[in-house]
This record gives C-alpha cells, sequence and structure tokens, in this order.
C-alpha cells in the first residue's frame, strides 16, 4: 500500500539557489576584499625605458661649457676725448707695446694747453721781475742803513766831546742836551729803519713763495695739459692681438669712452656659465677637468661673478698646468665641474621621469616583468649621470626612467 513520504529541505532548487547565492557573495567579497582595484593601463613594454637601480661611487659634477678666453684682456678707453684724424691698425692685428693705433684731434684741449702755458710764462716774468726789484730795493736799504751808520758816528763824537766840555763846565746845557738828542735821535731812527727793513725783507720772501708757489702749480697744469694732448695719440698699452677697435676716421670719440680691446695671447682662461641653482655651491678653488685632442686638462675656479644673467652665473677657470697649444679665442669645450668628493650611494639612472615627477615617486616594475606600479621615493643630488637615491628603492630593483607624460594618473601599468 503507498504511505507518503516526508518533504526533503533541501531540494535540488534550494541547493542551487543556496550554490548560486554563495558563489555571488564569495564574487562579491573578492572584488570588495582581494581584487586590485588601482587604476591600470596598458602599455608597451618596447616604447619605455627600464633601468636598474646600482650601488657604487656618486660623482658630484655638473656639465657645463666652457668658452675659450684669453688670460688677460686690456680695455682700451678713451683717456682724453676727440674726433678720429687716422686708424692706422684694425682688428684681429697683433701689435706691440707703444704701437700707434689712433690719433686724434681736440682744439679746446690745445686753446687750454696754450693758455695755461702763457699763464706759466707771464709768472715766470713776474717772479724774475720781483726778484729784481727786491734785489734792487735790498742795495737801497742797505745804503739807507749805511749813511745813518755814518751819521751817528759823527755825532756820537759830537755827543762824546760835548759830554766832556760839559763836565768841565765848559759849553752850556743847552748845547750839551742839543748834541744828545741829535744822537739819540738817529740811534732810534735806526732801529725803525732795521725793523722796517726786515718786514719788507720778510713781505718781499712771502711775495716770492707765494709766486713760486702759483707758478709750480700752473707748471704741473701745463704738463698735465700737455699729458692730455699726447693721450691724443692712442698707442697700445701692451703688447697682444688688437680683438676688437670700434672706431672709424671722422667719428667723435668721448672721454672714458670704450674703443677696443687688446687680448694678451700669453695664456687662456675658460669662462662658464654655471646655472644659478648651485650658486651656493660653488666657489674659488673647485676643480674641473675637459677633454681636448683626446688628452684631460684640469681647470679651476679662480673668480666668481656676482651677477646672474638669465638664470646663469659667470666663472674663471684657469689651467692648472700649461693649456692646449693650439687653442683659440672663443673656442667652447664640454666641461666637468666637480662639486664634492665621491662617495658611495645608491643610483639610478636619469630619465625624462624626473620632469613628470619632481623625483617624489617611480614606477618600480616587480618580479613577474609584466607590471609596474607607482612608489614614493626621495632623491637627492644629480650629475648627468645619476640621480642619488636616498629613500623608497633597493639595489636591484627596475624602475621605468622615461617621461611618464602619457601615463596619466594610473597606479599601475601593464605589459
Amino acid at each position: 500500500m503507498d504511505r507518503a513520504l516526508p518533504k526533503r529541505f533541501w531540494t535540488q532548487q534550494r541547493i542551487a539557489l543556496a550554490a548560486g547565492g554563495t558563489l555571488v557573495i564569495g564574487l562579491l567579497a573578492y572584488t570588495f576584499l582581494l581584487a586590485d582595484t588601482r587604476s591600470k593601463l596598458n602599455v608597451e613594454k618596447e616604447k619605455i625605458t627600464i633601468s636598474t637601480v646600482s650601488t657604487g661611487p656618486f660623482e658630484d659634477f655638473i656639465a657645463v661649457t666652457g668658452v675659450v678666453q684669453p688670460l688677460k684682456t686690456i680695455r682700451l678707453d678713451a683717456i682724453a676725448g676727440g674726433y678720429v684724424t687716422e686708424k692706422l691698425v684694425e682688428g684681429g692685428t697683433m701689435v706691440k707695446q707703444g704701437d700707434v693705433l689712433l690719433r686724434l684731434e681736440n682744439q679746446n684741449l690745445r686753446l687750454n694747453f696754450l693758455q695755461s702755458e702763457t699763464e706759466a710764462n707771464r709768472l715766470v716774468n713776474d717772479l724774475q721781475n720781483t726778484r729784481q726789484r727786491l734785489r734792487v730795493e735790498r742795495y737801497s736799504l742797505r745804503k739807507a742803513l749805511s749813511d745813518l751808520d755814518f751819521q751817528i758816528s759823527q755825532t756820537k763824537d759830537v755827543y762824546d766831546r760835548q759830554a766832556r766840555l760839559f763836565n768841565d763846565k765848559v759849553i752850556s746845557e743847552q748845547d750839551f742836551m742839543k748834541a744828545k738828542l741829535d744822537y739819540e735821535r738817529l740811534v732810534e731812527q735806526r732801529k725803525i729803519e732795521a725793523e722796517s727793513q726786515k718786514y719788507q725783507e720778510e713781505n718781499s720772501r712771502t711775495q716770492i713763495q707765494m709766486l713760486e708757489g702759483t707758478l709750480a702749480r700752473t707748471q704741473k697744469n701745463v704738463s698735465l695739459w700737455q699729458q692730455t694732448l699726447n693721450n691724443l695719440v692712442v698707442k697700445a698699452p701692451v703688447s697682444g692681438q688688437l680683438s676688437s677697435i670700434d672706431v672709424e676716421v671722422g667719428s667723435n670719440i668721448n672721454q672714458g669712452q670704450n674703443i677696443g680691446q687688446i687680448d694678451d695671447m700669453n695664456g687662456f682662461k675658460m669662462r662658464v656659465g654655471v646655472d644659478e641653482h648651485y650658486n651656493n655651491r660653488i666657489f674659488s678653488g673647485l676643480k674641473g677637468t675637459f677633454e681636448y685632442n683626446g688628452a684631460k686638462h684640469e681647470l679651476e675656479i679662480t673668480r666668481v661673478y656676482p651677477e646672474s644673467r638669465n638664470g646663469r652665473i659667470d666663472v674663471d677657470m684657469k689651467f692648472t698646468q700649461a693649456a692646449p697649444k693650439d687653442l683659440k679665442r672663443g673656442q667652447s669645450s664640454p666641461i666637468q665641474l666637480e662639486l664634492g668628493k665621491a662617495a658611495k650611494a645608491m643610483l639610478l639612472p636619469v630619465g625624462g621621469f624626473f620632469s613628470d615627477t619632481g623625483g617624489n615617486w617611480v614606477y618600480v616594475v616587480d618580479n613577474s616583468g609584466k607590471r609596474a606600479t607607482k612608489r614614493n621615493i626621495t632623491l637627492g643630488r644629480k650629475n648627468p649621470e645619476f640621480y642619488e637615491v636616498l629613500q623608497g628603492l633597493q639595489p636591484g630593483e627596475q624602475i621605468i626612467t622615461s617621461s611618464y607624460e602619457n601615463f596619466g594618473d594610473n597606479e599601475v601599468l601593464e605589459f
């Protein structure tokens, strides 16, 4: 006989539903908890540059360009102004010290010289006349004193005789007093005459000294005017190459105006432009090297110019040994300028990534070699070949060092 069977709870339909729900829940859990939700971008591995982080000596140097210049350049500035009447040499000519380069003319200078010379001649005549007049006056004064001395001698004899006669009571007191007063008057007159002559002598000497001083100053002015006239003939102050002379016949030159320069060809230096970013690390004594004709030559900074032009500062570097013989003025050459001593460091090759990240992060290739992920790093110094890695990377890791311009903000790159 048939009997009713109890209903089973886990029917095929319920099992299918439960299995489906479990699968959905598992997918959701994987999606939210385990799946990689970072933004990704597919890139072609052949179009990027991958470099390896390494360790080694970090050479702290920068690559700069130096321009060959003479060791010494002498500016030619016009000491006296005027218009050019004759130009004897052209730029690029080798000249010797004392060679005439230009002849100038200045009528005002010549007129001033003539006036000064005329004044000096007048003062010479005045001084000669004054000295002659003083000689004549000195003779006249000496004659006056001589006459007084003779009169005093006569009156003293009369006075002495009258005194004896008065003591003997031969003459009256009136006659004695007259002789006495005549003698004393002449003696006093001589004192006054002597003092007057002394004053006139001192005054004459003062006049002569003043005239001599004025004459000396005037003659000095004449000499200065003569030197100024001589400077209208422009001569080479040193031997060398007249690299430029920027005047022509008939042109007017002002006093102090630069008219050219002479290069001393006995030595050379390098004028180097350095990015002002390195301003606080540039100083006299820093070394540098450059290659020329297959040989390395060492240079040393001797002068740092304080002015910054177009974001660069100029420095002068001299050769520590003899400069190459066939260097020419204006020739340029790359120079490796050392900023510090080499030290062991972690090195990352230089690449275009820095302009996109500022060196704050990079894409690091994982062990599979199939993807690269973004990672924050810290970089230190830089030379033309490497960055110094301070934090965030390990030796042996591979980094995308080419430009990140087309990667956007994606965190993962897949190859």
